[in-house]
């Protein structure tokens, strides 16, 4: 049987060496010469047999030669051409001249009120593709544009699932205000508040049914926006439907995500050893029969699951098209007890009422509910790391105790080793605290558009997004000792928010060719905008129970009602002119004016102007002759653009207030009203005057192209709280005081590597941003703390970092200097200006949390069926102040430390870093816990493969993700990608122990019917 199979295996193998020896007969050499329109040759066209893999490229002269048969048909293509296919017919020189693809030429991108031509664009927009932007799994729509953008930065606030991040275009543009940019979805305006507690609203949004994205980071791009565009604007557009058959997509993934790195801390022998140590007891009788312990952060860290799933419908009639989706997220946290969760559903229909007149919509609705757990502390010291959130908790917890009882319930501290680590709490009580926050959202876009008459159309829209929101709060009692439990037991919260947001927008649109050469393109606009909030919200304490949590509110002991309602109006004309000479020259000129109801009765009204300009050099004779030079163009523009965001709503009038204004009469507490702030009737917007130069270049037939901008931005009046002398009978008053300058230089390249049956691209880019402090107050105040060790100062970056310096440990000999706490075996300050004691004025700059530069970079590569994408982000030369090495470095007795401790300061082992243990001692805030905060992060990795077709089926393609996978990084926190502050303007790159960023491992599956 075995010599059979042998000789049928000889003859298989035999009549395959013979068929190929036919067929390798039958084949011949083909020759030939690629060029252009203008006889020019094009570099690296790809050449490839019809229905095989067999390719190849030209060369510089744009000569190729490849082997195929005489009844094959060869293709040939490059970017920016038509592809044309040729029918060897037996043959042996093929020689080709590929068109221009005038399409490649009119590509279009959104702009405010429109779209332009590429090649028109004389403002420094960056776009974003809608198959970029969802490689990486992410939540939040801004995640996915995160180091894809040169000028843009993008921190990941929080990992928690849904949690919020902090957006930056071309720096921080204001002190108190926000400096968060506007995004605009299918019209609709919507504000991101970047607060590290705050689900993002950018969560609700679905990133899988975006088309496009856009950046608008200069004045002249996005002064058409006016008074809200100071931070720049993020344009989103959805799907829309397509004419053709009906197509329908299912796209979804499933993964898991777990913790990058744990941080390492004393066990329970060391921990033992360090209490005895700290109290001079022997309360712990043999610390080395306690081996390792409770490991707390195992506990409450965990492997948690990830999935999408999304269905889409989308096709149309030549009248009608339509586009529906509906998709599932569900996220569970890398910390026990969170989660998020999204329902949302989009709906886009495009109906031709006839040829003048067209109607549509965008309907985006979503459901998310957020367990959320609490995190992070803008409090520094013991209590406030310690018992203020459950990472703080979990480092503290001593390992010596245990997490449950033995029925599996919650083992209060306060209940165990007789009450001494009462002041710590179980890690798990946070885990036991309802925290969940349902919100409900809906953006709603309807539109009008009519020709009135040649070149001349009116588009009414009429946007709205309504939300709403229920939080819910309850910290049971169940997780209070049984010794610590009172009528005051148990805490419950309530709170209900409604927000309206209503815009109509009326605009004139008129485009007309003045002769050949010449075209223009006039844009009008009024629009009116009107925002309501409301909310009301109760709190409670001291409940008979659990039973029912914080839904019922009205058993517990004491109750405090509280309720907001507020309304602003935004009134705005805007006129926008473009012009065109020969695809050679544009000029744009806008202006805008904005009134609004939150400014002083002196200032309603700002107006916004910007001018822009673009010299394609390309279409000059004397260039185009430049065979390796495919574009060139050099962009001007300058501007002024607004920042609405600084200011509540009635901050320039005189306000009253019930806070705080308890009177005792007659031995009676009774609420009254008291002035709470004073008018401003010159009350202002925040102007940011920005200029900017930009080059656009590509090479080699467009297989190169380079993009730089170098800018410069200043923003005056800005809002900002002045301190009034006592005898006002005010504490502050907020007005235009402060003014701000960011400047800076944007790099982007993409490369088109590889044609053919391999494919391989690659873009980068990188930014450099310097901010700086021109004015706080008017002059009277040049520095200022905002912390205990950061500083805003004049003729400084933001957030600069400001502390005594570590000068190593107090060692037996040492004086110690007056004027701090210092001690033997306890952290020295170094006298800086040496006048022989520690004070205020030995504190210097001793960080700087603005990154020197922000980069990233992506790689695109394909082979037959099989996919491959790899996208690093990073930031250098920033700085974090990790403000837990300060409590958990700190050994006092009565909690944990970090591993570090175990090499504390003794007489026998004067090392000179880690303090001696000392009963409730302090340490000094030093450089000592300043970092370097630069890395390194592998984003995304991700590999997919494309079945071969299948009948009725589209397309197939399943694909494997990995997140986060590799960070290279100096820094000893869980994430160098961290702010405890979230969106603060002025306190910046502090780690307190935020919620991590996790890695995860996900598996994906798109079918197209």
């Amino acid at each position: 049987m075995l010599k059979n199979l042998c000789k049928i295996t000889f003859l298989i193998l035999l009549v395959m060496a013979a068929s190929g020896k036919f067929l390798y007969a039958q084949d011949g050499t083909v020759k030939g010469k690629i060029i252009d329109e203008t006889g020019q040759p094009i570099p690296g066209a790809s050449i490839t047999v019809k229905g095989s893999q067999q390719g190849t490229l030209s060369n510089v002269d744009g000569t190729y030669s490849l082997t195929a048969s005489a009844q094959s048909t060869l293709v040939f293509s490059f970017v920016g051409y038509l592809k044309e296919e040729v029918a060897v017919n037996n043959k042996t020189t093929v020689d080709i001249t590929l068109k221009i693809d005038q399409k490649a030429l009119d590509e279009v991108v959104v702009v405010g009120y429109g779209t332009q031509r590429k090649i028109e664009t004389t403002g420094s927009i960056a776009s974003v593709k809608a198959s970029d932007l969802v490689q990486t799994p992410v939540v939040n729509i801004a995640q996915g544009l995160q180091s894809r953008i040169s000028g843009v930065q993008i921190n990941q606030n929080s990992g928690s699932p849904g949690g919020n991040i902090s957006v930056r275009i071309r720096g921080t543009n204001s002190i108190n205000g926000t400096s968060e940019p506007l995004y605009v979805i299918d019209g609709i305006q919507i504000s991101n508040s970047g607060g590290i507690t705050d689900v993002s609203p950018l969560s609700t949004i679905n990133p899988n049914d975006i088309e496009s994205i856009e950046i608008l980071k200069d004045a002249s791009s996005s002064a058409i926006y006016g008074s809200r565009a100071a931070n720049g604007v993020v344009l989103i557009t959805t799907k829309r439907g397509k004419t053709g058959a009906t197509r329908v997509t299912y796209d979804g993934y499933y993964g898991t995500q777990k913790v990058r790195k744990t941080l390492p801390v004393l066990d329970a022998s060391q921990f033992a050893q360090l209490e005895n140590e700290v109290f001079k007891n022997n309360y712990y009788k043999d610390p080395a029969s306690l081996g390792k312990g409770v490991n707390w952060q195992d506990i409450i860290f965990r492997e948690a699951p990830i999935q999408n799933h999304q269905l889409s419908i989308n096709g149309g009639s030549e009248k009608t098209q339509l586009a529906l989706s509906l998709n599932y997220f569900n996220q569970d946290g890398i910390i026990i007890n969170s989660n998020f969760k999204r329902y949302s559903y989009r709906l886009n229909v495009d109906h031709k009422v006839s040829k003048r007149i067209k109607i549509g919509t965008s309907i985006l609705g979503s459901y998310n509910v957020n367990n959320g757990i609490t995190t992070g502390s803008e409090t520094i010291g013991d209590a406030g790391v310690v018992t203020g959130s459950i990472l703080g908790s979990a480092l503290g917890a001593p390992p010596t105790l245990q997490p449950y009882h033995a029925d599996g319930s919650v083992f209060p501290f306060g209940e165990q080793a007789a009450g001494q680590y009462r002041e710590v709490t179980n890690p798990l009580n946070f885990a036991s605290m309802l925290n969940r926050t349902a919100i409900n959202r809906t953006l709603v876009n309807l539109y009008g558009e009519v020709s009135l008459f040649k070149g001349l159309s009116y588009r009414a829209s009429f946007n709205a997004d309504l939300q709403s929101s229920l939080q819910d709060r309850y910290s049971p009692r169940s997780i209070i000792a049984k010794n610590d439990l009172s009528d005051n037991s148990g805490s419950g919260y309530k709170k209900n928010a409604n927000s309206k947001s209503l815009l109509h927008e009326s605009i004139l649109t008129y485009a007309t060719q003045l002769a050949p050469n010449h075209s223009l393109k006039a844009t009008a606009l009024f629009a009116t905008q009107i925002e309501l909030f409301n909310q009301n919200e109760i709190s409670a304490t001291g409940f008979p129970n659990d039973a029912t949590r914080n839904e019922a509110l009205q058993l517990a002991l004491t109750r405090t009602v509280t309720s907001t309602r507020n309304s602003q109006r935004l009134d705005s004309y805007m006129g926008r002119i473009n012009y065109g000479f020969k695809d050679r020259f544009f000029v744009d000129l806008t202006a805008r004016v904005d009134g609004s109801s939150k400014f002083g009765a002196n200032h309603k009204y700002g107006v916004f102007p910007a001018v822009s300009a673009a010299y394609r050099l390309i279409e000059e004779p004397f260039i185009k002759n430049v065979t390796w030079l495919s574009d060139l163009k050099i962009r001007g523009s300058y501007g002024v653009t607004g920042n609405a965001g600084g200011i509540n709503p009635y901050q320039s009038l005189a306000t009253v207030s019930a806070q705080g204004a308890d009177y005792n009469i007659n031995h009676t507490y009774i609420t009254g009203i008291n002035p709470s702030g004073i008018s401003n009737p010159d009350l202002r917007w925040e102007k940011s005057k920005q200029a900017n130069i930009g080059i656009d270049v590509s090479l080699l037939n467009n297989r190169l192209s380079l993009i730089a901008d170098v800018y410069q931005k200043r923003t005056d009046d800005l809002l900002y709280v002045k301190a009034l002398p006592l005898s006002s009978g005010y504490a502050n008053i907020t007005g235009n005081f402060a003014s701000l300058q960011n400047k800076g230089l944007e790099l982007a390249a993409n490369a088109r590597i590889l044609d053919g049956a391999f494919t391989w691209n690659v873009s980068g880019n990188i930014t450099f941003n310097r901010n700086k402090v021109l004015g706080l107050d008017g002059g009277l105040t040049q520095e200022r703390f905002i912390t205990a060790y950061t500083v805003l100062k004049v003729g400084q970056p933001l957030g600069l970092i400001k502390t005594y310096v570590f000068d190593g440990i107090n060692q037996t000999g040492d004086a110690i200097l007056p004027g701090y706490d210092g001690r033997l075996g306890g952290h020295k300050v170094k006298d800086v200006n040496g006048d022989g004691k520690i004070s205020a004025d030995d504190q210097v700059v001793t960080g700087n949390p603005n990154p020197k530069f922000i980069y990233g970079f992506s790689t695109n590569a394909s082979y037959k069926h099989f996919d491959l994408s790899v996208f690093i982000s990073g930031s250098q030369g920033n700085d974090i102040y990790n403000a837990s090495r300060l409590s958990f470095e700190n050994p006092g007795g009565g909690r944990n430390m970090l591993a570090g401790l175990a090499d504390r300061w003794t007489p026998t082992n004067p090392n000179n870093e880690y303090a001696s243990a000392y009963v409730s001692g302090r340490l000094p805030v030093t450089n000592h816990f300043v970092e370097n905060g630069s890395y390194m992060r592998v984003k995304n990795i991700s590999l997919g493969y494309t079945l071969p077709k299948i009948k009725g089926i589209q397309q197939i393609r399943i694909y494997a993700s990995v997140n986060n996978l590799l960070t290279i990084t100096k820094y000893s926190g869980f994430d160098p990608e961290v702010n405890t502050y979230a969106g603060s303007n002025t306190v910046i790159g502090v780690d307190n122990l935020v919620y991590p960023q996790a890695k995860s491992l996900l598996g994906g599956l798109q079918i197209t019917f």
